[in-house]
């Protein structure tokens, strides 16, 4: 099974046989390749009629839910991974929902756009927002809520009780590690519940599928 570029580079982050939550997981792509590919099994979470039945197709388990409503659903450290891919930008309250993530698998994998790559920064400068493959959206019926740079993520991560134990950008399929707040149009950090962050009681885990 073939698999885009930059969804190579994250399910490399993915050890092999894990239990992986996949919180806004589209039509299960990424979800179907790791089962086939590295064992893992697990959940997608998703909203879209479309997306669910995409992934039904595909034999991959999937929860209709939206990602608002929190993850009580899951117990504390149900998931040895929970992936949350281009999916911070357009929810609400992003710090509980990472907290959230942090909570229910033992790691964490995020991506979103980085709203400071240097062609959006020029674009910015020229007085327009910026439209790329990251942002594919014009200003006015984009469905991101907000926008943030791979710096922002590294602060929000301190700032949240989070430990992050790799980041990297990525640009065009390509792994970014020098200078990605400016070189990469995708974020891309790896992290886990620090020593500091005390657990609270999760829902009731669902059985495995």
């Amino acid at each position: 099974m073939s698999l885009r570029q930059d969804l190579q580079a994250i399910a490399s982050l993915v050890p092999k046989g894990s239990r992986v939550l996949d919180l806004g997981c589209g039509d299960g792509e990424l979800l179907a390749y790791l089962r086939d590919q590295k064992g893992c099994t697990g959940y997608g979470i998703e909203i879209a009629d479309a997306n669910v039945l995409a992934c039904v197709q595909r034999g991959v388990p999937v929860i209709q839910l939206n990602l608002e409503q929190g993850l009580a659903l899951f117990a504390d450290a149900s998931f040895d991974v929970v992936l949350q891919l281009d999916t911070l930008q357009s929810v609400r309250n992003t710090q509980l929902l990472l907290r959230e993530t942090a909570r229910v698998g033992r790691i964490g994998i995020a991506s979103f756009p980085n709203f400071a790559h240097a062609p959006n920064r020029w674009r910015v400068a020229l007085g327009r927002m910026p439209i790329s493959r990251a942002l594919p959206y014009r200003w006015f019926d984009t469905p991101n809520l907000r926008f943030g740079t791979h710096a922002d993520f590294e602060a929000l991560a301190r700032e949240s009780g989070l430990r992050i134990t790799d980041s990297f950008g990525l640009h065009n399929g390509q792994v970014v590690r020098r200078w990605p707040n400016l070189l990469a149009s995708v974020a891309v950090f790896r992290f886990e519940r620090g020593a500091s962050q005390r657990s609270h009681p999760g829902g009731g885990a669902l059985p495995r599928p």
